[in-house]
């Protein structure tokens, strides 16, 4: 199958490694996250907000967002590759699905999808194709019949424009002063408000964040060390290697090994 719908467990997207949803990041293609089972919190447009069973969150590629879930947590990931679009939405959306015949028909259409892809039959790419066009109507539809939500706080609202911001070529490696000034206010001002919205400060996100694409790089790839501390802007290798361990508890060899 190329290019095409995927439907993955919990533990498969995640690789059994939860940092690879919990620690705030962007993801290359477009997902839709149905949480079948537990609870958790959710970092998504600038506030913190928490999460259930039956909770569906719409997450178009290259838009920053983390999931914090409990250990009894299971969730079905519809995975979409990002030319395809899906989504055709400005921002990320959170789903807290109460209508049973809502909640059937979700799980029906990623189940279905899922066995297709399992089955392997001829023309799998365009029946695949056709489920996410079944998918993509059914998100399509709670976005038009959600209702109308009061206006974010202004501290909401600058932090959905800082994690917007993470993402852009000309703020990678930027500080939060960086991302301040580009903000029009003051680092000081930045931090207040990203602690008041989501419970961590905007130093903590971009840490964050750089935490997940190193991770990312060691055990996804096969670039050395120091050309993966050069592509994130670390100092030199030795600060690269200080830097994962000290916020992983390994050097980058010993990541590496654990994979």
């Amino acid at each position: 199958m190329i290019n095409s719908l995927q439907i993955k467990s919990l533990s498969a997207f995640t690789k059994s490694q939860d940092w690879r949803l919990s620690l705030l990041h962007e993801e290359q293609s477009d997902l839709l996250i149905w949480i079948t089972r537990g609870q958790g919190l959710l970092q998504l447009n600038g506030s913190r907000s928490s999460l259930g069973t039956h909770n569906a969150i719409i997450v178009p590629h290259s838009h920053v967002f983390a999931i914090e879930l409990g250990r009894q947590a299971t969730a079905k990931i519809a995975v979409i590759p990002k030319e395809h679009n899906t989504w055709e939405l400005q921002s990320p959306r959170h789903l807290r699905l109460r209508d049973v015949a809502e909640i059937s028909e979700l799980s029906g259409l990623l189940e279905a999808a899922r066995r297709e892809a399992a089955q392997g039959l001829p023309f799998v790419d365009d029946a695949l194709l056709a489920h996410q066009k079944l998918i993509k109507i059914w998100v399509r539809r709670q976005v038009v019949d959600a209702p109308l939500q009061t206006k974010p706080k202004a501290n909401v609202r600058l932090i959905a424009q800082f994690f917007k911001n993470l993402p852009l070529p000309d703020m990678q490696g930027a500080t939060m002063a960086d991302h301040a000034e580009k903000l029009g206010v003051t680092p000081t001002h930045l931090a207040r408000a990203s602690k008041s919205a989501t419970g961590q400060t905007a130093a903590d996100h971009i840490t964050a964040r750089l935490l997940h694409k190193a991770q990312s790089a060691l055990l996804d790839g096969n670039q050395t060390s120091k050309a993966i501390a050069e592509a994130l802007n670390f100092g030199s290798p030795a600060y690269f290697t200080r830097f994962i361990q000290q916020h992983s508890g390994f050097t980058p060899s010993q990541l590496r090994l654990r994979k």
